[in-house]
């Protein structure tokens, strides 16, 4: 049994093995390995007894969940027309600079991808995004190089 096997038995035990079980568990498995692997969607179907298509079909569905590597800190940018007219780009520009991403890639470290999202819940305070479930508004290019800078140091 891999260590990803028994991550998800022993989350199998804390949830529960039922259909409700399913979205906290693929949660604390990306938690810990950052995506979701096949090996991974396989291991849940198993212990959750339900068809693999069914759980790749939930992870796939939701755009928060990775089905490939990522890097440790995973930034998603607001994509919404407010967030749009608020000079989005000005912030996508600002981490290129810093990281030398573009959206859709992860750094040659892989501490770092960039994605562009759906809303965040933040326009009336945008540009928004979201640094893995760390929310930062009203941002800056200089206020995102400090907020990346923190991030780099960790």
């Amino acid at each position: 049994m891999t260590n990803c096997e028994e991550f998800i038995s022993q989350l199998a035990n804390k949830y529960g093995r039922k259909r409700e079980s399913l979205l906290p568990i693929i949660h604390e498995v990306i938690n810990q390995y950052y995506f979701l692997s096949e090996e991974s969607m396989t291991t849940i179907a198993r212990e959750l007894d339900m068809p693999a298509a069914e759980v790749y079909g939930t992870a796939t569905f939701y755009s928060f969940f990775d089905t490939k590597p990522q890097g440790k800190y995973v930034i998603r940018v607001c994509q919404t027309i407010v967030c749009d007219m608020k000079r989005k780009e000005d912030i996508v520009d600002a981490i290129y600079e810093l990281l030398r991403i573009k959206p859709g890639e992860t750094t040659t470290d892989g501490k770092f991808s960039l994605y562009y999202t759906n809303c965040l819940g933040m326009c009336h305070e945008g540009p928004a995004m979201l640094i893995n479930d760390e929310q930062y508004a009203k941002l800056t290019p200089e206020k995102v190089k400090d907020i990346l800078v923190n991030y780099m140091k960790k």
